[in-house]
This record gives C-alpha cells, structure tokens and sequence, in this order.
C-alpha cells in the first residue's frame, strides 16, 4: 500500500505556484483546497504553494494535519481528486541547507577495503561520532530531473567528464522548526519526514580531490530526492533498535530518541533491480544526526536536508552503490542481455524505491527518486 506522502504538483513545463496534494489510492489530492472547504487544520498552511511553511509551523501542526488527513483519506475523497494530466511532481520544499552524513558501517569498510585492500579499517574517529560533509543546497533537485555527467579534474593536470559516475541510495530527513543545540530527547520533534535521496558521486572525482578535506566537485553537481515526503508519523511501525555499539555513544548521542527505521530499499538501473539495501544496519540513528549536528550552536532550518549516506548490507545484493557492487570497478555487474556494468554510461536510468512496515501489518510503498545520465556538456 502507499504511503500517506505530501508533494507538491504544477503544471507540466508551466511556471507558476504549486500546490501541495497528498498520496491517496484514489490519486493525487488536493489538500489545501481539502482543509479550506471541510475545516481541517491549518488551512493557510496547506493552501500554501509548497511545504516551506508547514515545516516551519513544527511538530504540532504537522501531528494534526497527519491526523487529519489519515482519518479524512479514509472516506470519499473524489473532489478533490486532481485530473493527472499535465501534472508533475516539483520539489516540494526549499532546501535551507543540505548535509550528508556517513553513517552506515558497513558502507564505509567496503570503501576503507577497496582503497586499501591491505590494512583497511574505519577512520578512527568513527565509531565515535556521525561523520558528514556539508553538501550544496542549490544542486537538490526532484525526482525526474535528468542529470549531466560533470566534469573535474579525474588526475593530476587532467580535467574531464567523470569516467566514474556512481549513485548512492539514501534516506533524506527532511527537517523543520528552528532550534540552536538540540538534545537527543527532542532531535525526533525536528524531523518532519522521510524523502529517498541519491548523492550522484564522480569517483574519480572525488578520489583525486578528497585529501585533506573530504569531497568537493565529486558530490556538489546533483542529488535527487523523491517527490513525495512520507511523515514520521506515518513510519510508527518502523521503527527498531539500533544495532550494538563499541564503544557506547557519549552520552549527548544516548537515550530512547535513539532508534532505527527498518526501511527496505531497492535500486534499479535500466529496469533491472542490482540491490536491495536495508536501512535498518545505519549505525548511526536519525536523531543522532540531528543532534550531532546541532552540538557546536549550529542551528537548524526548515527546509534542512540531511542525508544518511550511503545505505548496504552485509550480501553483494545489499551494496547501495557502484563502487561496491563493482568493488571498484573490478567486479562488472551484470544488467541482463549481455550488458554490464562498472560505473553509469550515458543514458541509464537509476530507480530507488523503498518499502517500511506498515502500522496493522503489510507494507507501505515509500515512492521513487529516479534520474537519468545525460551526455557531458
């Protein structure tokens, strides 16, 4: 089943203000005009022309109109039901500020490995804090946005189109309120909901630029994030205990907000599904990030984006990106027909979904961020 997500939608290839619509079996809903004719909650914050001040309002307009819209979703909605054509999905907030963090285990020795095949192990500073990079706002863009392989310096004296175009499959936290220093306690309060994100990377890139300060022009060109924003509220059955730690956390990353969300990613190119990595190994939780985050008086945004890093198992079929499932290019996968891969050609097309447990059984469908490699300019 789908989940209850919010998006915001226009009119295909027209400028002009969106409107913000949710997810329903029947198809694409038209809440504020939903709120503004039966009275539901804040009206004026979902006539608005995208989620910026939704997420501004905080945890308890967002508790309401989840509750609401819940409940009403479950009877005759048809009204309000929007006509598909001509609709297309925008992004459905302004991105304050983006940040990608590093937190999956098993992710970050597969690279350690295949960087250093003899002696690889975790940074030392690892295991004992939510390592991130500060990543580029302006490059955000929704769901179906084609993106062009970038150019970089790929070796010394040598700037060229990327050679090593990769995808990462994420989960992105979409954050609101306003706060400076967040305890653990509240982190979840600031997290109004759950997007799929993929941090297109240029290995190359990224490979040759990284020493000493982390990645650059490898990771700035583009992210994509799904169209639809599912709410925290609505992954209530998800949630589960972290995996075990050595050493415990410092205490300002311990308490009960600490908790996973056991979401089931999937990632296809070309059709053809290579992975289907479990987010419920990240060792590093979504309130660990925020707060970690917030710990030098930085202070949160609506509109902040935070993604978890790249997401893999413990099986081949579990890598969330090409660097491992090719472990570093040594390994081509296999599409089918014939065709392999190292690293993206021009013109594949790479497809995230995600599935979460659903509150009463079954699963709920989180939606897609997909992309397509256009040719270098």
């Amino acid at each position: 089943m789908r989940s209850l997500a919010l998006g915001v939608v226009g009119g295909s290839g027209r400028p002009g203000p969106g409107r913000v619509v949710a997810r329903s079996p029947e198809g694409v809903v038209d809440v504020g005009s939903l709120a503004d004719v039966e009275g539901g909650p804040h009206p004026e914050l979902l006539a608005a022309p995208s989620l910026d001040a939704l997420l501004a309002a905080g945890r308890p307009a967002w508790r309401e109109v989840h509750g609401w819209l819940a409940e009403r979703l479950r009877t005759d909605h048809a009204p309000y039901v929007l006509p598909p054509a001509g609709l297309e999905l925008r992004l459905p907030f302004a991105v304050a500020d983006y940040v990608d963090f590093f937190a999956c285990e098993r992710h970050a020795l597969n690279a350690a490995t295949i960087a250093r095949p003899t002696g690889a192990s975790l940074p030392p500073n690892w295991k004992h804090l939510p390592v991130g990079y500060h990543g580029r706002a302006g490059t955000v863009r929704v769901s179906g946005t084609p993106v062009v392989r970038p150019w970089g310096q790929v070796a010394a004296g040598e700037l060229a189109p990327t050679r090593q175009l990769d995808v990462e499959v994420e989960l992105g936290f979409v954050l609101g309120g306003s706060a400076g220093r967040v305890p653990l306690e509240d982190a979840l309060d600031h997290v109004f909901g759950v997007v799929l994100l993929n941090d297109w990377s240029a290995r190359d890139v990224q490979s040759f630029e990284s020493r000493p300060l982390g990645p650059l022009l490898g990771k700035s060109f583009a992210t994509s994030v799904s169209g639809w924003v599912t709410p925290l509220d609505e992954l209530a059955a998800a949630w589960t205990e972290p995996p075990p730690r050595d050493p415990a956390p410092l205490p300002y990353l311990s308490g009960a907000a600490d908790r996973g969300l056991d979401v089931a990613l999937e990632l296809a190119i070309n059709g053809v599904t290579v992975s289907r990595p479990p987010a419920v190994d990240l060792y590093w939780t979504p309130a660990q990030l925020v707060t970690h985050l917030t710990t030098n008086g930085s202070p949160l945004r609506a509109g902040d984006l935070l993604g978890s890093g790249t997401v893999s198992g413990a099986r081949r079929d579990q890598r969330g990106c090409l660097l491992e499932l090719s472990w570093g290019g040594t390994e081509p996968l296999a599409l089918g027909g014939g065709a392999v891969r190292t690293y993206l050609e021009d013109g594949d097309e790479v497809v995230i979904s995600a599935t979460a447990p659903a509150v009463g059984g079954g699963r709920l469908e989180l939606g897609e961020v997909r992309g397509r490699v256009l040719p270098a300019r």
